[in-house]
């Protein structure tokens, strides 16, 4: 027979006084109930003002005016003792590992331990794995997901947005009026990025500009869209155009968009990325062919290690970087160790994971305060696959 909830929450209150503090999992296991019903008898007894409720934690009255009492320091530790926070990443990607170790050491210092959960490449794989950590009684979430589509980003809102404890995006930024609008965020300011990018290539002479870009993370769409923005704008820019690269393809997204057209009109009709594609991803083949029909001097190219394989097929291609086109990569993960050490824009991706990690440490220490929306500048960082262009165009 079922126990009535008033006998369960007399119960909580004697595990909680006679404890001091108690997590919401112990209590869950030990009465024999679900977390979710453990949890919403917490909450009610926090509401009817006879024990406070934290993190994950229930906590009596009388040990959280020790703790107030006692001053900052006091109330930190007692937040933190015992904590673990899950960190949520997408198998494979190098980048935001990056971004994980720079969490880390903010995390180790803390005394917090960390969860690593590293979600599979399947659509929706981040939301079980959350569930997951929060039943094995984590109090914080950091979490990069994937969202290889628009669709995959959508999806994940409703469910963040329903978490009940302190979560940071690492990396994402929710679109402006979305449900995950207010969510604490930390991420790198690519347009900024794409800015130094296209400003670099522009002020060495280049007048006649691509973007070979990934379609299959919401940082992809965020350079495809500001590169259109930037090289549209900027009067110096005679011709651009953006296109799916191929590792897109390999990455399980083969029908992306066709190009988009330049000439100053980024609403102008599509093109086809190069002869032969049927508007699909780019290879270096078709990347050689639309160099040479449109005459670009200059590419940016995402990320850096499709950027690599992109130059060694240029190559192959008879388009020698930088002599006969400049590339700039995005990323900077191994952008520097190719035959020719690759231009490249650098997020900061070490230092955001660092302040999402401090942020989330702030929400577990001092709970109330408004959501963050943090944004950390790229760096440009030079190398010699960039230079003016050739005054004679035609052997390329």
């Amino acid at each position: 027979m079922r126990e009535p909830s008033e006998v369960r929450r007399r119960r909580i209150l004697a595990v909680v006084r006679s404890r001091g503090s108690v997590r919401v999992s112990d209590l869950a296991g030990e009465l024999e109930v679900s977390i979710v019903t453990a949890r919403r008898d917490v909450e009610e007894l926090a509401r009817a003002g006879k024990l406070r409720r934290g993190h994950g934690v229930a906590r009596s009255l009388e040990s959280a005016a020790q703790a107030q009492a006692q001053g900052p320091a006091s109330a930190t530790s007692d937040a933190v003792d015992g904590a673990a926070v899950a960190l949520v990443v997408p198998e494979r990607h190098t980048y935001l590992y990056e971004t994980m170790h720079g969490a880390r050491t903010v995390l180790d210092a803390a005394g917090i331990r960390v969860a690593l959960h590293i979600t599979p490449q399947a659509a929706g794989a981040e939301r079980p794995l959350v569930e997951r950590a929060l039943a094995d009684g984590a109090r914080g979430l950091l979490i990069a997901p994937r969202w290889r589509t628009v669709a995959e980003e959508e999806a994940g809102h409703s469910w963040l947005a329903g978490l009940d404890v302190p979560t940071v995006l690492m990396e994402r930024r929710p679109r402006r009026g979305s449900v995950l609008h207010a969510m604490d965020s930390v991420c790198s300011d690519h347009w900024y990025g794409m800015h130094l990018a296209v400003d670099h290539l522009v002020s060495l002479g280049h007048r006649r500009i691509m973007l070979a870009a990934r379609d299959d993370s919401p940082t992809a769409r965020a350079l495809r869209s500001a590169f259109a923005r930037i090289a549209g704008d900027r009067e110096e820019v005679e011709d651009w155009a953006v296109v799916l690269s191929a590792s897109a393809s390999e990455a399980g997204d083969a029908s992306g968009p066709a190009e988009r057209q330049g000439a100053g009109d980024a609403s102008g009709p599509a093109e086809r990325q190069g002869a032969g594609d049927r508007g699909g991803p780019v290879s270096g083949d078709g990347l050689a062919r639309l160099l040479r029909e449109r005459d670009f001097t200059a590419a940016v190219l995402h990320g850096d290690v499709d950027a690599l394989m992109l130059v060694q097929q240029l190559a192959d291609h008879a388009v020698r970087v930088p002599q006969d086109c400049s590339v700039v990569a995005y990323d900077d993960v191994v952008a520097a160790f190719g035959s020719t050490p690759l231009t490249a824009v650098a997020p900061p991706k070490a230092a955001v994971g660092r302040v999402a990690a401090e942020l989330l440490v702030q929400r577990l220490t001092r709970p109330g305060a408004p959501p963050q929306r943090t944004e950390l500048l790229p760096e440009l960082k030079i190398r010699g696959s960039a230079q003016g262009p050739r005054s004679d165009r035609s052997t390329v």
